[in-house]
Protein backbone atom coordinates (compact mmCIF):
# COMPACT_ATOMS: atom_id res chain seq x y z
CA UNK A 1 0.00 0.00 0.00
CA UNK A 2 1.23 3.11 -1.30
CA UNK A 3 1.11 6.30 1.78
CA UNK A 4 0.58 9.84 0.56
CA UNK A 5 2.75 10.96 2.58
CA UNK A 6 6.19 10.22 3.63
CA UNK A 7 8.20 8.98 6.56
CA UNK A 8 9.60 12.37 7.85
CA UNK A 9 6.39 13.80 7.54
CA UNK A 10 4.61 11.47 9.23
CA UNK A 11 7.27 12.08 12.56
CA UNK A 12 6.48 15.69 12.13
CA UNK A 13 3.38 15.62 12.46
CA UNK A 14 3.68 13.71 16.34
CA UNK A 15 6.57 16.70 16.55
CA UNK A 16 3.65 18.91 15.68
CA UNK A 17 0.76 17.18 17.72
CA UNK A 18 2.96 16.47 20.90
CA UNK A 19 4.35 20.00 21.16
CA UNK A 20 1.25 21.79 20.44
CA UNK A 21 -1.20 19.47 23.23
CA UNK A 22 1.41 19.54 25.83
CA UNK A 23 1.26 18.13 28.72
CA UNK A 24 -2.08 16.65 27.67
CA UNK A 25 0.06 13.58 27.19
CA UNK A 26 0.69 13.53 30.94
CA UNK A 27 -3.18 13.71 32.01
CA UNK A 28 -4.21 10.91 29.03
CA UNK A 29 -1.54 8.94 31.20
CA UNK A 30 -3.04 9.79 34.50
CA UNK A 31 -6.42 8.78 33.27
CA UNK A 32 -5.39 5.43 32.09
CA UNK A 33 -3.86 4.67 35.25
CA UNK A 34 -7.38 5.55 36.82
CA UNK A 35 -8.90 2.97 34.24
CA UNK A 36 -6.39 0.53 35.55
CA UNK A 37 -6.90 1.26 39.10
CA UNK A 38 -10.35 0.83 39.16
CA UNK A 39 -10.75 -2.14 37.53
CA UNK A 40 -8.83 -3.30 40.39
CA UNK A 41 -10.82 -1.68 42.72
CA UNK A 42 -14.10 -1.67 41.34
CA UNK A 43 -16.75 0.75 42.91
CA UNK A 44 -20.59 1.32 42.59
CA UNK A 45 -19.56 3.98 39.71
CA UNK A 46 -16.19 2.51 38.66
CA UNK A 47 -17.66 1.43 35.23
CA UNK A 48 -19.24 4.71 34.47
CA UNK A 49 -16.16 6.50 34.90
CA UNK A 50 -14.28 3.83 32.93
CA UNK A 51 -16.84 3.80 30.26
CA UNK A 52 -16.44 7.75 30.39
CA UNK A 53 -12.44 7.68 30.13
CA UNK A 54 -12.26 5.46 27.41
CA UNK A 55 -14.62 7.52 25.77
CA UNK A 56 -12.82 10.49 26.08
CA UNK A 57 -10.00 8.85 25.06
CA UNK A 58 -11.79 7.72 21.52
CA UNK A 59 -13.18 11.22 21.40
CA UNK A 60 -9.74 12.83 21.22
CA UNK A 61 -7.99 10.85 18.51
CA UNK A 62 -10.49 11.99 16.53
CA UNK A 63 -11.03 15.28 16.85
CA UNK A 64 -7.86 16.38 18.18
CA UNK A 65 -5.27 13.79 16.11
CA UNK A 66 -6.66 12.97 12.93
CA UNK A 67 -9.23 16.00 11.98
CA UNK A 68 -7.22 18.85 13.44
CA UNK A 69 -3.23 17.15 12.90
CA UNK A 70 -3.46 14.13 10.80
CA UNK A 71 -5.40 15.73 7.72
CA UNK A 72 -2.49 17.94 7.09
CA UNK A 73 -0.57 15.09 5.64
CA UNK A 74 -3.67 12.21 4.86
CA UNK A 75 -6.66 12.87 3.74
CA UNK A 76 -8.49 9.73 4.74
CA UNK A 77 -7.71 10.70 8.77
CA UNK A 78 -11.40 13.12 7.24
CA UNK A 79 -12.80 9.51 7.58
CA UNK A 80 -10.43 7.91 10.22
CA UNK A 81 -11.33 11.16 12.48
CA UNK A 82 -15.33 10.66 12.49
CA UNK A 83 -14.43 7.04 12.95
CA UNK A 84 -12.58 7.14 16.11
CA UNK A 85 -15.57 9.51 17.04
CA UNK A 86 -18.14 6.95 16.31
CA UNK A 87 -16.61 4.67 18.78
CA UNK A 88 -16.48 7.13 21.16
CA UNK A 89 -19.95 7.51 21.26
CA UNK A 90 -20.12 3.30 21.16
CA UNK A 91 -18.45 3.49 24.85
CA UNK A 92 -21.27 6.15 25.85
CA UNK A 93 -23.89 3.82 24.59
CA UNK A 94 -23.01 0.21 25.59
CA UNK A 95 -21.09 1.46 28.59
CA UNK A 96 -22.87 4.56 29.84
CA UNK A 97 -26.87 4.01 28.40
CA UNK A 98 -26.81 0.15 27.91
CA UNK A 99 -24.60 -0.65 31.16
CA UNK A 100 -23.08 -3.36 29.08
CA UNK A 101 -19.58 -2.89 29.66
CA UNK A 102 -18.58 -3.75 33.41
CA UNK A 103 -14.51 -4.01 34.71
CA UNK A 104 -12.75 -6.65 36.56
CA UNK A 105 -9.77 -7.69 36.54
CA UNK A 106 -10.43 -11.59 37.83
CA UNK A 107 -6.90 -12.60 37.18
CA UNK A 108 -7.51 -15.60 34.19
CA UNK A 109 -5.87 -16.20 31.25
CA UNK A 110 -8.06 -13.67 29.50
CA UNK A 111 -7.60 -10.34 32.04
CA UNK A 112 -3.47 -11.86 32.17
CA UNK A 113 -3.20 -10.98 28.20
CA UNK A 114 -5.25 -8.03 28.39
CA UNK A 115 -2.71 -7.02 31.42
CA UNK A 116 0.29 -7.51 28.80
CA UNK A 117 -1.81 -5.56 26.39
CA UNK A 118 -1.96 -2.91 29.28
CA UNK A 119 1.48 -2.61 29.94
CA UNK A 120 2.52 -2.86 26.66
CA UNK A 121 0.19 0.10 25.09
CA UNK A 122 1.54 2.05 28.64
CA UNK A 123 5.74 1.33 29.35
CA UNK A 124 7.03 -1.34 26.54
CA UNK A 125 5.44 0.63 23.56
CA UNK A 126 7.04 3.69 24.21
CA UNK A 127 10.55 2.12 25.72
CA UNK A 128 10.74 0.35 22.55
CA UNK A 129 9.90 3.18 19.84
CA UNK A 130 12.23 5.06 21.73
CA UNK A 131 15.05 2.36 21.36
CA UNK A 132 13.63 2.13 17.57
CA UNK A 133 14.82 5.91 17.51
CA UNK A 134 11.46 7.48 17.73
CA UNK A 135 12.28 10.15 20.12
CA UNK A 136 10.06 12.54 21.74
CA UNK A 137 8.76 14.55 19.85
CA UNK A 138 8.63 12.48 16.80
CA UNK A 139 6.98 9.53 18.67
CA UNK A 140 3.69 8.06 19.02
CA UNK A 141 2.36 9.29 22.63
CA UNK A 142 -0.26 7.45 24.71
CA UNK A 143 -3.20 9.08 23.32
CA UNK A 144 -2.76 8.48 19.65
CA UNK A 145 -4.25 6.08 18.02
CA UNK A 146 -2.29 3.00 18.27
CA UNK A 147 -0.95 2.85 21.68
CA UNK A 148 -4.57 4.07 22.87
CA UNK A 149 -6.43 0.91 20.54
CA UNK A 150 -3.93 -1.46 21.91
CA UNK A 151 -4.70 -0.43 25.84
CA UNK A 152 -8.28 -0.58 24.69
CA UNK A 153 -8.29 -4.40 23.93
CA UNK A 154 -6.46 -4.61 26.90
CA UNK A 155 -9.38 -2.77 29.22
CA UNK A 156 -11.97 -4.97 27.15
CA UNK A 157 -10.34 -8.02 28.61
CA UNK A 158 -11.29 -7.14 32.04
CA UNK A 159 -14.73 -6.85 31.35
CA UNK A 160 -16.60 -9.20 33.87
CA UNK A 161 -19.58 -9.57 31.09
CA UNK A 162 -20.20 -10.39 27.89
CA UNK A 163 -18.49 -7.03 25.63
CA UNK A 164 -21.19 -6.78 22.61
CA UNK A 165 -19.46 -7.36 19.10
CA UNK A 166 -20.13 -4.01 17.64
CA UNK A 167 -17.75 -2.63 20.21
CA UNK A 168 -14.97 -4.19 18.57
CA UNK A 169 -15.26 -3.39 15.14
CA UNK A 170 -13.95 -0.29 14.68
CA UNK A 171 -11.04 -1.30 17.00
CA UNK A 172 -9.96 -4.39 15.23
CA UNK A 173 -10.68 -2.60 11.83
CA UNK A 174 -7.87 0.21 12.87
CA UNK A 175 -5.46 -2.22 14.08
CA UNK A 176 -5.70 -3.66 10.55
CA UNK A 177 -5.39 -0.18 9.04
CA UNK A 178 -2.35 0.85 11.52
CA UNK A 179 0.34 -1.75 10.62
CA UNK A 180 -0.56 -1.90 7.20
CA UNK A 181 0.79 1.68 7.46
CA UNK A 182 3.14 0.51 10.43
CA UNK A 183 5.09 -1.98 8.37
CA UNK A 184 5.27 1.04 5.23
CA UNK A 185 6.50 3.48 7.64
CA UNK A 186 8.92 1.21 10.01
CA UNK A 187 6.66 2.24 13.49
CA UNK A 188 8.02 -1.32 14.57
CA UNK A 189 6.22 -1.03 17.88
CA UNK A 190 3.07 -0.42 16.05
CA UNK A 191 3.43 -4.47 15.24
CA UNK A 192 2.09 -5.21 18.43
CA UNK A 193 -1.22 -3.05 17.31
CA UNK A 194 -2.19 -6.42 15.15
CA UNK A 195 -1.61 -8.90 17.97
CA UNK A 196 -3.74 -7.01 20.25
CA UNK A 197 -6.67 -6.74 17.60
CA UNK A 198 -6.76 -10.06 16.42
CA UNK A 199 -6.21 -12.23 19.94
CA UNK A 200 -8.23 -9.55 21.59
CA UNK A 201 -11.08 -10.01 19.44
CA UNK A 202 -10.10 -13.90 19.32
CA UNK A 203 -10.08 -14.43 23.11
CA UNK A 204 -13.63 -11.99 23.73
CA UNK A 205 -15.08 -13.92 21.76
CA UNK A 206 -13.70 -17.50 22.80
CA UNK A 207 -14.67 -16.42 26.30
CA UNK A 208 -17.80 -14.84 25.72
CA UNK A 209 -19.00 -17.86 23.66
CA UNK A 210 -18.25 -19.94 26.92
CA UNK A 211 -19.84 -17.99 29.21
CA UNK A 212 -23.18 -18.06 27.14
CA UNK A 213 -22.59 -22.52 27.03
CA UNK A 214 -22.61 -21.96 30.62
CA UNK A 215 -25.83 -20.22 31.31
CA UNK A 216 -28.85 -22.71 31.02
CA UNK A 217 -31.75 -22.50 29.02
CA UNK A 218 -34.68 -21.84 31.49
CA UNK A 219 -37.36 -22.61 28.81
CA UNK A 220 -35.66 -26.07 28.88
CA UNK A 221 -36.06 -26.73 32.63
CA UNK A 222 -38.90 -28.79 33.73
Amino acid sequence: MRLPFTVDQFMEVFKTYNLSVWPAQIFLNILAICVVFFAFRKHRFTDRINNGILGFFWLWIGIVYHLIYFTAINKAAYIFGPLFIIQAFIFVYAGLLKNDLSFKYQGNVYALTGAVFVLYALIIYPLLGYFLGHIYPESPTFGLPCPTTIFTFGILLWTDRKVPKYVLVIPLLWSVIGFSAAINLGVREDYGLLIAGVLGTLLLWLRDRKTNAKVPDLNSVG
